[in-house]
């Protein structure tokens, strides 16, 4: 499963204005209801809340993953955003974030859900394409940057 078959211009947002990691976690949250493939809205909240407080889903370079698994969804549903102004994540360069990539699977495609926060965390780790997305202004172009990279680099 590529990443561009599962992001759509409705759970992309541009400029996100959060106050902190739990309001940014919450709102994107919000916004991957845009696609329809959520059943229970907050039993996703409380996966994706749930499996932070494990550990921090910040993973360097200003990019953050959060993620959880639930039965709450009807499929494998995502949502990504820029933020407004980076903020503190706990990650683990200690630097903040300004990239986040929510990913909810379901607690039957373990397989597709390890391979996808994979192929996310190539794609991110790439300076010049988080670069290219620093300089988006639409969700439409995030989306064609994500098209983009995935057909270049990744051998899907």
């Amino acid at each position: 499963m590529k990443i561009s078959e599962i992001l759509e211009e409705s759970i992309i947002s541009v400029g996100l204005d959060a106050a902190d990691k739990t309001d940014a976690i919450n709102q994107i949250v919000d916004l991957a209801n845009n696609s329809g493939k959520i059943l229970n809205l907050e039993k996703v909240r409380g996966c994706v809340l749930e499996r932070e407080k494990l550990v921090s889903t910040g993973v360097g370079k200003g990019f953050a993953i959060p993620h959880g698994k639930t039965d709450a969804i009807s499929d494998i549903t995502a949502a990504f955003a820029i933020l407004k102004n980076p903020i503190d994540f706990e990650s683990i360069d200690l630097q903040p974030v300004k990239f986040i990539f929510l990913l909810v699977g379901k607690e039957n495609l373990l397989n597709a859900h390890i391979k996808l926060l994979s192929r996310i965390s190539r794609l991110m780790n790439k300076d010049e394409f988080r670069q290219r997305l620093s300089e988006s202004k639409t969700s439409k172009e995030v989306l064609e940057i994500f098209k983009e990279e995935e057909q270049s680099f990744l051998d899907v």
